[in-house]
């Protein structure tokens, strides 16, 4: 255990404290007019809009991907089984490079999406691609252990009462997901709004229209306003807590429910 937290104390919570430190060194009206800027509010809004969109797209498809890997036996299975985990082992910049290539107007995939009017890159809509692309593997990761350890006895129970496939998935099957499905929302939504080297390719980085808040507080830090990056840091860092916060409690709220009668 002292092993344990005081790796943590050097490793997670040292740093943080420095982030909040650096940051207060600001005073109350300077700290204000540095997180409240328009640039920082635009900034805020292109990375939650597009952490938004990804992450509902990722738990629609990561969901749908989880459950083809666990209850359906296919050729190839294994080859897309270990794709999924290919985000973890490429480089987000590589990832990055290789998202603008596809999808500018020129690319194999961006050439048809313009003549249809459709520009992903350099756009919020390759943001979120790019963020979706980084962080599926997170949804997908977290449902398949639950899902494989899903008793089937419960679901045959539940049809030899009457229970149609609709009602099996939504009343007996998605309860029981619940809570793993938030801890894999809250995971992927959190590493998008801290992806960094797959969205800076892609994204154009146009001030106040496709620059995320990443970029700002490093754009911060080149002009060597390390305060001012920590404060705009400090603004995500409360954001991500908040979620995983709301996310603890919704997920013990969940398993409260499934347990009662």
């Amino acid at each position: 255990m002292g092993v344990t937290l005081l790796y943590a104390a050097l490793i997670i919570c040292l740093p943080l404290a420095t982030l909040i430190v650096v940051g207060a060194r600001l005073g109350p009206a300077e700290y204000w007019a540095v997180v409240s800027s328009p640039r920082a509010l635009a900034s805020y809004r292109v990375t939650l809009g597009a952490a938004a969109l990804a992450t509902l797209f990722n738990t629609i498809y990561g969901f749908a991907l989880a459950w083809v890997l666990v209850r359906h036996e296919f050729p190839g299975r294994r080859v897309l089984d270990a794709v999924v985990d290919l985000p973890f082992a490429l480089p987000t910049a590589v990832a990055g490079i290789a998202l603008t290539a596809l999808f500018a107007r020129n690319g194999w995939f961006g050439e048809p999406l313009s003549l249809i009017g459709i520009k992903v890159a350099y756009t919020q809509l390759g943001i979120a691609l790019a963020m979706a692309f980084t962080s599926l593997p997170f949804i997908v990761r977290t449902l398949q252990p639950v899902m494989e350890e899903l008793d089937g006895e419960i679901e045959e129970a539940a049809r030899t009462l009457g229970a149609g496939n609709v009602t099996i998935f939504f009343r007996v099957v998605l309860p029981i997901l619940v809570p793993a499905l938030l801890a894999g929302v809250s995971l992927a939504f959190a590493r998008c709004l801290g992806e960094f080297g797959a969205v800076i390719f892609i994204a154009g980085n146009q001030p106040y229209q496709t620059e995320i808040t990443a970029l700002l507080a490093f754009i911060r830090i080149e002009e060597y306003e390390y305060s001012a990056a920590a404060a705009i840091a400090t603004v995500m860092l409360g954001t991500a807590f908040v979620l995983l916060v709301v996310t603890n409690a919704l997920q013990a709220y969940a398993r409260r429910h499934e347990l009662t009668p």
